[in-house]
């Protein structure tokens, strides 16, 4: 995002709702656009658990539009989309790696770091004045020009004024459910995902990659300083947890190809993480209501199978700032956003639950049919859904008004 542009929101107060990666990316370029923005996080401080987090070429042209794609990419290791290819448990191969050639030629990438670094990253790039913690939302009114937040604090109940409300406050969002009480909650997937960082190991050495088996996925991908990242999906029930969540993963996983078993081996036990996945399946009718913008998983939580969560988040936080640059105006502005943000990330929705689908199959005869199917198809095909998703930039910034140049000499003298 152009510095030309700080300007285009000078005097405006946009407050976010919501301190993760969505709300933290959308005040980071609102506040590089000149607005004043307020963040409200429930939590009592700004903080983002987790292992690591992958951001495909869609994700990184959205930092780079907010301004901190450069700060990210220093932390992160890199890979090329697929990794070495995909393998079943056994080892053998089901999927060629992506073409180097196409993947140059697209400028296709996946950066890789710490989760916690990228919020870092993100926070560092705000006012620390803005970033409110113990703030829980109660409600945000529609009033005129604005919108009005409530919120509760240890110190009691407050309000706070803004030209623009943005609703990230992530999946189960109070917001969405106020605005939309006739969209269901999103619903339970049927898998959960366990994620660590394997230390000690040599990540570029580690090309990253895939391996699908009956009902489970192990994934892969380097991270600098001699980590690697992992994730394990399988099918389970709902809220089941275990006392040991890494002999889980072992359990299930450890018998499987190289270098699975020493990745999870050099995993220390107590920073195994594990949630479940929820997805919003019946997609909203829109982002926007009155002065309130929706943002990220609030707007279009999905499941985590083709690893685009927070690369929306990012694309919806550059676009929005990208239209607010180009429209004064801030209704039209939020309706350019819902048309530009909507059907892709819905589509992406959609598209990530029937990869879910696929690679988390449980039934032994689909499951044949499906890897021989796999090891026959050409690379393209591939290659082409990741164009799909990875291929995207935000949109244009308007160009500065040239200032005409005098037509002729101007004189000094005065009358």
């Amino acid at each position: 995002m152009s510095d030309r542009n700080g300007s285009a929101g000078a005097g405006r107060h946009a407050v976010v709702v919501g301190g993760g990666i969505g709300g933290l990316s959308a005040a980071v370029g609102l506040h590089r656009l000149g607005w004043r923005v307020t963040v409200l996080e429930r939590a009592d401080r700004m903080r983002e658990s987790g292992a690591g987090i992958s951001l495909l070429t869609n994700a990184q042209r959205a930092l780079d539009r907010l301004g901190v794609g450069d700060a990210v990419r220093a932390l992160s290791a890199t890979m090329d989309p697929g990794g070495e290819g995909l393998r079943a448990a056994s080892g053998r191969r089901l999927q060629r790696p992506a073409d180097p050639a196409f993947l140059r030629e697209r400028g296709l990438s996946i950066i890789v770091l710490p989760r916690p670094d990228l919020h870092g990253t993100l926070r560092a790039a705000l006012p620390e004045a803005s970033l409110h913690t113990g703030a829980d939302v109660t409600e945000v009114t529609d009033v005129t020009d604005g919108a009005r937040v409530s919120y509760r604090t240890e110190g009691g109940e407050r309000t706070v004024h803004g030209d623009m409300v943005v609703a990230a406050d992530g999946t189960f969002s109070r917001i969405r459910s106020a605005r939309w009480p006739q969209v269901p909650p999103p619903v339970y997937s049927g898998h959960s995902v366990w994620r660590g960082i394997a230390e000690g190991c040599d990540g570029s050495a580690e090309p990253g990659g895939s391996t699908w088996g009956r009902g489970r996925e192990f994934g892969r991908m380097p991270l600098a300083a001699d980590r690697v990242y992992w994730f394990a999906v399988a099918n389970l029930p709902e809220g089941v947890r275990y006392p040991d969540e890494h002999a889980q993963v072992r359990e299930r996983f450890g018998s499987w190809h190289d270098p699975i078993p020493a990745l999870i081996a050099a995993t220390p036990p107590d920073r195994v993480l594990r949630h479940d996945v929820f997805e919003l399946a019946q997609p909203l009718p829109s982002y926007v209501s009155g002065r309130v913008v929706m943002l990220g998983d609030a707007a279009h939580a999905m499941t985590s199978d083709l690893g685009q969560g927070a690369c929306q988040a990012l694309e919806d936080s550059a676009v929005l700032c990208s239209v607010l640059a180009a429209e004064a105006d801030i209704p039209r502005a939020l309706a350019g956003y819902d048309e530009l943000r909507r059907p892709r990330s819905q589509a992406i929705v959609e598209a990530s639950r029937r990869m879910g689908e696929l690679k988390l199959n449980e039934r032994r005869l689909e499951l044949l049919v499906r890897n021989v199917k796999l090891r026959i198809a050409p690379p393209r095909a591939g290659q082409k859904g990741v164009a799909g998703v990875g291929d995207w930039h935000p949109p244009a910034l308007p160009e500065p008004v040239p200032v005409p140049e005098p037509a002729g000499p101007v004189s000094t003298r005065r009358p």
